[in-house]
């Protein structure tokens, strides 16, 4: 496999500004053009149902930490966006006979795959791959984790030819890994409305975005990642998060789909970054902005998404997704007397205990749940709080009959400042 790997082949001028103006450059919070996501997956009493822990089967873990980096590319007449630097690290630790089965899977891939012997490793054009087989693991050891007895840990590495990451961020999905498993909220009594009207009596409100409205833009659904990465092994369209995780070899495709077939794996891996790229912003990101100039809505947008589209909608964002579960300052704005949370589930809920502690009503906008293949499945909002508001509707919907009880009419045709 070559790089740069085309992710989009030609891009127009209106393209080719938008990547300058939002995804390039050092000057925005975060590398913009950089896509990255950590897992740790581990048998815990507290998992069992997913991680099918019990007192003969207990060390098992799985760490997928993956850091891609894109570029524009103007060999050819027109620009086109490519991937230019992958990185894919995927570390398994189970029982040491899995292993050696496992290790020998390996190499049968890279023989299937086409992989050359390389001075370490082996590569295939301008991909290389490292298999490490260790039966304590270095950062188990510095950590003073002990290794469960007879298991052993198998390390793979997919870089791209010149690919060099620091250590900090080597050492990243361990830091994540010594967080410990995430605790799940005990839901408490929410009430449910029709619309958001009581918000009017909450003004001015801050924004919490999470994926509903990116979702709405044709940006796949986050457990989209956990597909392609297997984390777990998703067999319908619940989505709750009930999905066993991938914690052996056999139930493990990954490495084999990369390794045999690393062209068609990448085209997967890019799918997520092309999505966001492509997306516009929806009539919720531009029911917002309305909502922010009438002063209805106040401070950044506190968001999860990778997507940029509320900055792209005119809005600032502060970004504040981390895979440590250790949310950074976030400028909840003391004249606010509500938050607003949007599309969001799961473990991102700290900027919502943040806003309790501050005294702020929290309401909720979403669908709790997803319509996937004409099918509803149900997700309610695992946070929610007694006093909390819900409202159940898109997006959209919602914020449009906001803008309607507070006589505002948002503008489509906003594009965004240059950010």
């Amino acid at each position: 496999m070559l790089l740069p790997y085309p992710v989009i082949d030609q891009l127009t001028p209106q393209q080719v500004r938008l990547w300058h103006d939002y995804f390039a450059g050092k000057r925005h919070e975060r590398a913009r053009n950089v896509e990255e996501g950590i897992w740790r997956r581990t048998q815990d009493p507290a998992n069992t149902d997913q991680s099918g822990w019990s007192t003969d089967d207990n060390g098992r873990r799985r760490i997928v930490h993956y850091r891609h980096r894109y570029a524009l590319d103007h060999t050819q007449p027109v620009p086109r966006l490519v991937l230019t630097q992958l990185y894919l690290y995927h570390s398994l630790t189970g029982p040491a006979d899995e292993m050696d089965t496992w290790r020998k899977d390996i190499d049968t891939w890279l023989h299937t795959g086409g992989w050359s012997p390389a001075t370490t490793g082996h590569r295939r054009g301008d991909l290389r791959v490292n298999v490490d087989d260790v039966s304590v693991h270095a950062q188990d050891e510095r950590a003073g984790r002990a290794t469960p007895p007879g298991h052993r840990t198998v390390d793979v590495t997919v870089r791209s030819h010149g690919c060099r990451l620091s250590r900090p961020a080597r050492n990243l999905p361990w830091d994540v890994l010594a967080g410990g498993i995430r605790i799940k909220d005990q839901r408490g009594a929410p009430r449910y409305a029709e619309d958001l009207r009581e918000l009017r009596d909450h003004l001015p409100f801050q924004v919490e975005l999470g994926c509903g409205p990116s979702i709405e833009a044709g940006i796949p659904p986050l457990h989209y990642l956990h597909e392609v990465y297997r984390v777990t092994a998703r067999r319908d369209n619940t989505l709750t998060q009930a999905h066993p995780f991938t914690l052996a070899p056999h139930t493990d495709p990954l490495i084999r789909e990369l390794l045999t077939e690393p062209e068609t794996k990448t085209e997967d891996l890019v799918r997520m970054f092309r999505s966001c790229f492509q997306a516009n912003p929806t009539p919720a990101h531009h029911a917002l902005r309305a909502l922010h100039q009438a002063g209805a809505m106040t401070g950044p947008v506190i968001t999860h998404n990778f997507d940029l589209l509320a900055a792209r909608a005119g809005l600032a964002e502060c970004f504040v997704r981390r895979y440590d579960q250790r949310i950074p300052h976030v400028p909840l704005q003391p004249e606010t007397r509500a938050l607003l949370v949007i599309g969001l589930h799961a473990d991102r809920r700290a900027v919502q205990a943040r806003a309790r502690t501050a005294g702020k009503k929290i309401f909720y906008l979403d669908t709790e749940g997803l319509t996937e293949n004409g099918a509803f499945r149900e997700y309610p909002i695992e946070g929610a709080r007694d006093g909390d508001v819900i409202v159940r509707a898109p997006a959209t919907t919602g914020l449009r009959r906001l803008c309607h009880l507070l006589n505002i009419t948002p503008d489509p045709r906003h594009r965004g400042a240059r950010r």
